[in-house]
C-alpha cells in the first residue's frame, strides 16, 4: 500500500501505527535523509546546483534553508526532486528486494508524501490518504515548525490539495478529530488490506 497525506495532516502518526500493527514501512523522508548524507552523490550534486550555503557547520544540507529555497521556486524544486528522486527508489527498491528474499509475506507501507505527485501511485496495489482539515493542518503546520501563517500557507499551497488527493485514495483516514477516532480508523483499513492479501494469497498460493 501506499500512504500519502500533506503537510501536517498526521501522515507519520498513521505510519507509526500501521508499524506496530505488523506492517512493514518504507519511510521516504527517511531515505530522504540518508541519501543527502554528506559525500554521497545527492550530496554532491545538490552542493554543485545550490551552492555550499545550503550546508550545515558539519557539512550536512540545512533541511529548512533548503526547503524555504525549494519551496519558493517550483523550478528549484524540481531541480531537487530530478537529483533525489532516483536515490531514494534505488534505495527503497533494494529494501523491497532484501524483504522478498527474506520472505516477508505482510503487508508493505510505502510511505511517500509525493505518491500521487511523482506517479508513485500507479506501483502500489492500494492508496492510503491522511486526511486533515485544512485549518487544522495550518493550526499544526504554525505550532510544530514555527512558521508564521503566511508561510504555513505557501507551504501547504506549495502541494497538491488534500481534496484533490482524495479523488486517487481508496481509502481515506480523517485525522481531525481525537487521536483515537484515527486510531479506529487505521486499525480498521489495515484489517482490510490484510484480509486482502490473505484472499489473494489463498486464491494464488505463495510465490516459488
Amino acid at each position: 500500500m501506499g500512504l500519502t497525506g500533506g503537510i501536517a495532516s498526521g501522515k507519520s502518526a498513521v505510519s507509526r501505527q500501521l508499524a506496530e500493527l505488523g506492517c512493514r514501512v518504507v519511510d521516504a523522508d527517511l531515505l530522504a535523509r540518508e541519501v543527502v548524507a554528506p559525500g554521497k552523490p545527492a550530496w554532491r550534486a545538490i552542493v554543485a546546483e545550490f551552492g555550499r550555503e545550503v550546508l550545515g557547520p558539519a557539512g550536512q544540507l540545512d533541511r529548512k534553508r533548503l526547503g524555504a529555497l525549494v519551496f519558493a521556486d517550483p523550478a528549484c524544486r524540481k531541480v531537487l526532486e530530478a537529483i533525489t528522486h532516483p536515490a531514494i527508489m534505488a534505495r527503497r527498491q533494494a529494501i523491497l528486494d532484501a524483504w522478498a528474499a527474506e520472505g516477508f509475506d505482510g503487508v508493505v507501507v510505502l510511505d511517500i508524501p509525493l505518491l500521487i505527485e511523482v506517479g508513485a501511485a500507479a506501483h502500489v496495489d492500494r492508496v492510503v490518504l491522511v486526511y486533515a482539515e485544512r485549518d487544522l493542518q495550518l493550526e499544526r503546520l504554525m505550532g510544530r515548525d514555527g512558521f508564521d501563517r503566511a508561510e504555513a500557507e505557501r507551504r501547504i499551497a506549495s502541494q497538491m490539495s488534500l481534496a484533490e488527493k482524495v479523488r486517487h485514495a481508496h481509502f481515506v483516514v480523517d485525522n481531525s478529530g481525537a487521536p483515537e477516532e484515527t486510531a479506529a480508523q487505521v486499525r480498521a483499513v489495515h484489517a482490510a488490506l490484510l484480509a486482502e492479501h490473505r484472499a489473494r494469497r489463498a486464491a494464488t498460493g505463495p510465490v516459488s
